[in-house]
Protein backbone atom coordinates (compact mmCIF):
# COMPACT_ATOMS: atom_id res chain seq x y z
CA UNK A 1 0.00 0.00 0.00
CA UNK A 2 1.25 3.55 -0.73
CA UNK A 3 2.33 5.58 2.28
CA UNK A 4 -0.45 7.81 3.68
CA UNK A 5 -0.10 11.54 3.13
CA UNK A 6 -1.64 14.76 4.43
CA UNK A 7 -2.07 18.29 3.13
CA UNK A 8 1.15 20.22 3.54
CA UNK A 9 -0.82 23.35 4.45
CA UNK A 10 -2.34 21.55 7.46
CA UNK A 11 1.16 21.34 8.98
CA UNK A 12 1.31 25.17 8.97
CA UNK A 13 -0.84 25.18 12.12
CA UNK A 14 1.87 23.21 13.95
CA UNK A 15 4.52 25.59 12.64
CA UNK A 16 2.58 28.56 14.00
CA UNK A 17 2.41 26.89 17.41
CA UNK A 18 6.15 26.27 17.37
CA UNK A 19 6.85 29.85 16.28
CA UNK A 20 4.66 31.13 19.11
CA UNK A 21 6.94 29.25 21.51
CA UNK A 22 10.00 30.96 20.03
CA UNK A 23 11.21 27.81 18.26
CA UNK A 24 12.63 27.61 14.73
CA UNK A 25 9.79 25.77 12.99
CA UNK A 26 11.43 25.89 9.57
CA UNK A 27 14.55 24.17 10.89
CA UNK A 28 12.48 21.51 12.66
CA UNK A 29 10.64 20.86 9.37
CA UNK A 30 13.94 20.41 7.57
CA UNK A 31 15.16 18.02 10.27
CA UNK A 32 11.98 15.98 9.74
CA UNK A 33 12.60 15.88 5.98
CA UNK A 34 9.84 18.35 5.09
CA UNK A 35 10.28 21.26 2.68
CA UNK A 36 8.68 24.28 4.44
CA UNK A 37 7.93 25.96 1.09
CA UNK A 38 5.47 23.21 0.20
CA UNK A 39 3.06 24.63 2.79
CA UNK A 40 2.32 27.49 0.36
CA UNK A 41 1.16 25.04 -2.31
CA UNK A 42 -2.55 24.21 -1.72
CA UNK A 43 -2.13 20.83 -3.43
CA UNK A 44 1.18 19.70 -1.90
CA UNK A 45 1.15 16.70 0.45
CA UNK A 46 3.62 15.38 3.03
CA UNK A 47 4.22 11.65 3.73
CA UNK A 48 3.07 10.28 7.09
CA UNK A 49 6.54 9.18 8.19
CA UNK A 50 7.92 12.72 7.87
CA UNK A 51 5.00 14.44 9.59
CA UNK A 52 5.18 11.91 12.43
CA UNK A 53 8.85 12.78 12.82
CA UNK A 54 7.96 16.49 12.95
CA UNK A 55 5.51 15.84 15.80
CA UNK A 56 8.25 13.95 17.67
CA UNK A 57 10.67 16.84 17.19
CA UNK A 58 7.99 19.33 18.23
CA UNK A 59 7.38 17.52 21.54
CA UNK A 60 11.12 17.23 22.14
CA UNK A 61 11.85 20.90 21.36
CA UNK A 62 8.87 22.31 23.28
CA UNK A 63 8.89 19.87 26.18
CA UNK A 64 5.10 19.83 25.82
CA UNK A 65 3.46 16.40 25.31
CA UNK A 66 0.10 18.17 24.87
CA UNK A 67 1.28 20.34 21.98
CA UNK A 68 -1.21 18.69 19.62
CA UNK A 69 -4.11 20.08 21.63
CA UNK A 70 -2.83 23.62 21.28
CA UNK A 71 -2.53 23.54 17.49
CA UNK A 72 -6.31 23.88 16.99
CA UNK A 73 -6.23 27.60 17.79
CA UNK A 74 -4.17 28.18 14.64
CA UNK A 75 -6.64 26.35 12.39
CA UNK A 76 -9.10 28.31 10.22
CA UNK A 77 -11.42 27.33 7.35
CA UNK A 78 -8.64 28.09 4.86
CA UNK A 79 -6.41 25.46 6.51
CA UNK A 80 -8.48 22.69 4.94
CA UNK A 81 -9.39 24.61 1.77
CA UNK A 82 -12.76 23.64 0.25
CA UNK A 83 -13.56 21.29 3.13
CA UNK A 84 -13.23 24.12 5.65
CA UNK A 85 -15.73 26.26 3.77
CA UNK A 86 -18.13 23.36 3.27
CA UNK A 87 -18.11 22.75 7.04
CA UNK A 88 -18.77 26.42 7.81
CA UNK A 89 -21.78 26.35 5.46
CA UNK A 90 -23.28 23.12 6.87
CA UNK A 91 -26.79 23.20 8.31
CA UNK A 92 -26.20 21.07 11.44
CA UNK A 93 -23.36 19.45 13.35
CA UNK A 94 -24.48 16.11 11.96
CA UNK A 95 -24.05 17.53 8.47
CA UNK A 96 -20.63 18.92 9.50
CA UNK A 97 -19.41 15.50 10.59
CA UNK A 98 -20.97 13.70 7.64
CA UNK A 99 -18.86 15.93 5.40
CA UNK A 100 -15.77 15.37 7.53
CA UNK A 101 -16.24 11.62 7.10
CA UNK A 102 -16.86 11.90 3.37
CA UNK A 103 -13.97 14.21 2.55
CA UNK A 104 -11.36 13.66 5.26
CA UNK A 105 -9.06 11.96 2.76
CA UNK A 106 -8.55 15.34 1.13
CA UNK A 107 -6.80 16.40 4.37
CA UNK A 108 -5.21 13.07 5.34
CA UNK A 109 -5.64 9.44 4.34
CA UNK A 110 -3.84 8.12 7.42
CA UNK A 111 -7.20 7.52 9.14
CA UNK A 112 -10.66 6.26 8.24
CA UNK A 113 -13.49 8.16 9.91
CA UNK A 114 -16.93 6.83 10.81
CA UNK A 115 -20.08 8.48 12.17
CA UNK A 116 -22.89 6.36 13.62
CA UNK A 117 -25.88 6.82 15.90
CA UNK A 118 -25.84 4.29 18.72
CA UNK A 119 -27.52 4.07 22.14
CA UNK A 120 -29.02 7.54 21.93
CA UNK A 121 -25.84 9.40 20.94
CA UNK A 122 -23.62 10.00 17.93
CA UNK A 123 -20.25 8.22 17.89
CA UNK A 124 -17.46 9.65 15.75
CA UNK A 125 -14.57 7.21 15.34
CA UNK A 126 -11.03 7.78 14.04
CA UNK A 127 -9.97 4.37 12.79
CA UNK A 128 -6.67 3.08 11.44
CA UNK A 129 -6.84 1.34 8.04
CA UNK A 130 -5.80 -2.30 8.28
CA UNK A 131 -2.04 -2.74 8.00
CA UNK A 132 -1.33 1.00 8.30
CA UNK A 133 1.18 2.70 10.60
CA UNK A 134 -0.62 4.91 13.15
CA UNK A 135 -0.14 8.68 13.06
CA UNK A 136 1.61 10.39 15.98
CA UNK A 137 -0.62 10.54 19.08
CA UNK A 138 -0.13 14.33 19.02
CA UNK A 139 -1.68 14.39 15.53
CA UNK A 140 -4.71 12.52 16.88
CA UNK A 141 -4.89 15.02 19.76
CA UNK A 142 -4.81 17.85 17.23
CA UNK A 143 -7.65 16.43 15.11
CA UNK A 144 -9.77 15.69 18.20
CA UNK A 145 -9.26 19.25 19.47
CA UNK A 146 -10.05 20.69 16.03
CA UNK A 147 -13.32 18.74 15.84
CA UNK A 148 -14.37 19.93 19.30
CA UNK A 149 -13.38 23.49 18.40
CA UNK A 150 -15.48 23.21 15.24
CA UNK A 151 -18.50 22.37 17.41
CA UNK A 152 -17.80 25.35 19.68
CA UNK A 153 -17.54 27.68 16.70
CA UNK A 154 -21.11 26.72 15.77
CA UNK A 155 -22.80 26.16 19.17
CA UNK A 156 -20.82 28.38 21.57
CA UNK A 157 -17.50 28.34 23.37
CA UNK A 158 -18.83 26.33 26.34
CA UNK A 159 -19.81 23.34 24.21
CA UNK A 160 -18.32 19.96 25.11
CA UNK A 161 -18.79 16.41 23.81
CA UNK A 162 -20.37 13.77 26.04
CA UNK A 163 -17.17 11.69 26.19
CA UNK A 164 -13.75 11.20 24.58
CA UNK A 165 -11.74 8.00 24.11
CA UNK A 166 -8.03 8.07 23.21
CA UNK A 167 -5.74 5.14 22.50
CA UNK A 168 -2.72 7.02 23.85
CA UNK A 169 -1.67 5.99 27.40
CA UNK A 170 -2.72 8.34 30.16
CA UNK A 171 -0.07 11.09 30.41
CA UNK A 172 1.59 11.87 33.74
CA UNK A 173 -0.40 15.12 33.81
CA UNK A 174 -3.74 14.79 31.97
CA UNK A 175 -4.83 18.31 32.96
CA UNK A 176 -4.33 19.86 29.47
CA UNK A 177 -6.59 17.24 27.87
CA UNK A 178 -9.35 17.83 30.41
CA UNK A 179 -8.96 21.61 30.11
CA UNK A 180 -9.28 21.61 26.32
CA UNK A 181 -11.88 18.88 25.81
CA UNK A 182 -13.92 19.45 29.02
CA UNK A 183 -15.38 15.96 28.89
CA UNK A 184 -14.81 12.57 30.55
CA UNK A 185 -11.72 11.06 28.89
CA UNK A 186 -10.78 7.39 28.65
CA UNK A 187 -7.04 7.00 27.99
CA UNK A 188 -5.61 3.70 26.73
CA UNK A 189 -8.88 3.00 24.91
CA UNK A 190 -9.30 0.52 22.07
CA UNK A 191 -10.15 3.32 19.64
CA UNK A 192 -10.06 7.09 19.26
CA UNK A 193 -13.65 8.31 19.57
CA UNK A 194 -15.82 11.34 20.29
CA UNK A 195 -19.39 10.98 21.60
CA UNK A 196 -22.02 13.65 21.07
CA UNK A 197 -25.59 14.43 22.11
CA UNK A 198 -28.18 13.71 19.41
CA UNK A 199 -30.06 16.90 20.27
CA UNK A 200 -26.93 18.98 19.71
CA UNK A 201 -26.10 17.24 16.44
CA UNK A 202 -29.56 17.43 14.92
CA UNK A 203 -30.45 21.06 15.71
CA UNK A 204 -30.42 23.48 12.75
CA UNK A 205 -27.63 26.06 12.52
CA UNK A 206 -28.83 29.54 11.57
CA UNK A 207 -25.80 30.48 9.45
CA UNK A 208 -26.12 27.51 7.06
CA UNK A 209 -25.53 28.15 3.36
CA UNK A 210 -26.48 25.09 1.27
CA UNK A 211 -25.40 26.73 -2.01
CA UNK A 212 -21.90 27.47 -0.70
CA UNK A 213 -21.63 23.96 0.77
CA UNK A 214 -22.67 22.38 -2.54
CA UNK A 215 -20.15 24.46 -4.52
CA UNK A 216 -17.28 23.39 -2.26
CA UNK A 217 -18.39 19.75 -2.38
CA UNK A 218 -17.92 19.83 -6.16
CA UNK A 219 -14.34 21.01 -5.63
CA UNK A 220 -13.80 18.29 -3.02
CA UNK A 221 -15.17 15.57 -5.28
CA UNK A 222 -12.76 16.58 -8.05
CA UNK A 223 -9.90 16.49 -5.55
CA UNK A 224 -10.89 13.02 -4.34
CA UNK A 225 -10.95 11.72 -7.90
CA UNK A 226 -7.33 12.82 -8.31
CA UNK A 227 -6.21 11.45 -4.93
CA UNK A 228 -7.93 8.09 -4.96
CA UNK A 229 -6.54 5.36 -7.23
CA UNK A 230 -9.08 3.43 -9.28
CA UNK A 231 -9.26 0.52 -6.84
CA UNK A 232 -11.67 -2.39 -7.18
CA UNK A 233 -13.64 -0.86 -4.31
CA UNK A 234 -14.15 2.37 -6.28
CA UNK A 235 -15.02 0.44 -9.44
CA UNK A 236 -17.63 -1.59 -7.57
CA UNK A 237 -19.09 1.52 -5.91
CA UNK A 238 -19.39 3.29 -9.26
CA UNK A 239 -21.05 0.28 -10.87
CA UNK A 240 -23.48 -0.12 -7.96
CA UNK A 241 -24.53 3.53 -8.26
CA UNK A 242 -25.24 3.10 -11.98
CA UNK A 243 -27.34 -0.03 -11.48
CA UNK A 244 -29.30 0.86 -8.33
CA UNK A 245 -32.26 2.50 -10.16
CA UNK A 246 -32.85 -0.90 -11.82
CA UNK A 247 -33.09 -2.63 -8.42
CA UNK A 248 -30.56 -3.88 -5.89
CA UNK A 249 -27.72 -5.41 -7.94
CA UNK A 250 -26.36 -8.75 -6.83
CA UNK A 251 -22.62 -9.31 -6.51
CA UNK A 252 -22.84 -11.62 -9.52
CA UNK A 253 -24.45 -8.89 -11.64
CA UNK A 254 -21.75 -6.38 -10.65
CA UNK A 255 -19.06 -8.96 -11.46
CA UNK A 256 -20.56 -9.45 -14.93
CA UNK A 257 -20.61 -5.67 -15.52
CA UNK A 258 -16.91 -5.54 -14.61
CA UNK A 259 -16.14 -8.59 -16.82
CA UNK A 260 -15.11 -10.69 -13.83
CA UNK A 261 -16.19 -13.97 -12.33
CA UNK A 262 -17.95 -13.71 -8.99
CA UNK A 263 -15.00 -15.42 -7.30
CA UNK A 264 -12.53 -12.95 -8.84
CA UNK A 265 -14.62 -9.99 -7.69
CA UNK A 266 -14.82 -11.35 -4.15
CA UNK A 267 -11.06 -11.98 -4.12
CA UNK A 268 -10.25 -8.45 -5.36
CA UNK A 269 -12.48 -6.90 -2.69
CA UNK A 270 -11.07 -9.16 0.04
CA UNK A 271 -7.53 -8.11 -0.95
CA UNK A 272 -8.61 -4.48 -0.30
CA UNK A 273 -10.33 -5.37 2.99
CA UNK A 274 -13.86 -4.96 1.61
CA UNK A 275 -17.04 -7.00 1.38
CA UNK A 276 -19.67 -6.56 -1.30
CA UNK A 277 -22.68 -6.38 1.02
CA UNK A 278 -20.99 -3.65 3.11
CA UNK A 279 -20.15 -1.59 0.01
CA UNK A 280 -23.71 -1.91 -1.25
CA UNK A 281 -25.11 -0.70 2.07
CA UNK A 282 -22.64 2.21 2.26
CA UNK A 283 -23.42 3.29 -1.31
CA UNK A 284 -27.16 3.38 -0.64
CA UNK A 285 -26.66 5.31 2.60
CA UNK A 286 -24.37 7.92 1.02
CA UNK A 287 -26.67 8.40 -1.94
CA UNK A 288 -29.68 8.70 0.37
CA UNK A 289 -28.03 11.54 2.29
CA UNK A 290 -27.22 13.34 -0.96
CA UNK A 291 -30.69 12.92 -2.50
CA UNK A 292 -32.48 14.07 0.65
CA UNK A 293 -30.67 17.41 0.47
CA UNK A 294 -32.44 18.00 -2.86
CA UNK A 295 -35.86 19.29 -1.86
CA UNK A 296 -37.22 18.64 -5.37
CA UNK A 297 -36.80 14.85 -4.97
CA UNK A 298 -39.72 13.07 -3.33
CA UNK A 299 -39.19 10.16 -0.94
CA UNK A 300 -40.74 7.78 -3.46
CA UNK A 301 -38.31 8.98 -6.15
CA UNK A 302 -35.35 8.53 -3.81
CA UNK A 303 -36.58 5.05 -2.88
CA UNK A 304 -36.64 4.15 -6.58
CA UNK A 305 -33.15 5.61 -7.24
CA UNK A 306 -31.73 3.55 -4.38
CA UNK A 307 -33.31 0.32 -5.56
CA UNK A 308 -35.91 -0.07 -2.79
CA UNK A 309 -39.15 -1.84 -3.57
CA UNK A 310 -41.20 0.83 -1.78
CA UNK A 311 -40.94 3.86 0.49
CA UNK A 312 -41.51 1.88 3.68
CA UNK A 313 -38.46 -0.31 2.93
CA UNK A 314 -36.41 2.85 2.40
CA UNK A 315 -37.73 4.30 5.67
CA UNK A 316 -36.65 1.21 7.63
CA UNK A 317 -33.18 1.16 6.08
CA UNK A 318 -32.62 4.89 6.61
CA UNK A 319 -33.66 4.65 10.24
CA UNK A 320 -31.19 1.79 10.69
CA UNK A 321 -28.43 3.95 9.20
CA UNK A 322 -29.11 7.21 11.02
CA UNK A 323 -31.67 6.67 13.77
CA UNK A 324 -34.00 9.07 11.94
CA UNK A 325 -36.70 8.64 9.33
CA UNK A 326 -35.99 10.25 5.92
CA UNK A 327 -38.64 12.86 6.67
CA UNK A 328 -37.10 13.74 10.03
CA UNK A 329 -33.67 14.02 8.42
CA UNK A 330 -34.99 16.30 5.67
CA UNK A 331 -36.85 18.47 8.19
CA UNK A 332 -33.63 18.94 10.14
CA UNK A 333 -31.98 20.46 7.05
CA UNK A 334 -34.50 23.29 6.82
Amino acid sequence: MPEPTSLASWTRALRKQLDALGLDSAELCRQAGLDPQWMDDPNARYPLKATTRLWELAVEASGDPAIGLRVSRFVSPTTFHALGYALVASGSLREVFERIVRYHQVVSDALTLQLSREHGRYLFRLQLPEGSVPPAPEAIDAFIAIYVRTCRNRLGRDYAPLAVALTRPEPPDPTPWHSVLRAPIQFGAEENRLEFSCADFDCHLDDANPELAEHNEKVLNRTLEVLQPLTWERRVRQTIEVQLPEGVPSADKIAQALHLSLRSLQRHLADEGCRYDSLLDECRQNLALQHLRDASSSLSEISYLLGFADTSSFNRAFKRWTGLSPGQYRDSLV
